[in-house]
């Protein structure tokens, strides 16, 4: 029997194992409970992370904005 790493059960669990290696994995974790206790935890690490907001807050925007603009100010005069 194959040993699957944790990298292969993350590979598993966003569908980007072989069909073959998929249905391994399928097998692996209806016999191995170790393993199956492994993949429940990368479920639930990945519900998390759908959870999580990766937009930053609107003064961080604003202070690159105005960065920005200072940016083209400054080298407008320049010329």
């Amino acid at each position: 029997m194959y040993s699957f790493t944790p990298e292969d059960l993350i590979q598993y669990v966003y569908n980007e194992t072989s069909t073959q290696k998929s249905a391994a994995i399928k097998v692996a974790l209806e016999a191995d409970w170790t393993l199956r206790e492994q993949y429940e935890e990368i479920l639930s690490a990945q519900k998390s992370l759908e959870k999580v907001n990766l937009s930053p807050r609107k003064n961080v925007i604003d202070n690159i904005l105005a960065y920005a603009e200072k940016s083209v100010i400054h080298a407008d005069t320049e010329f």
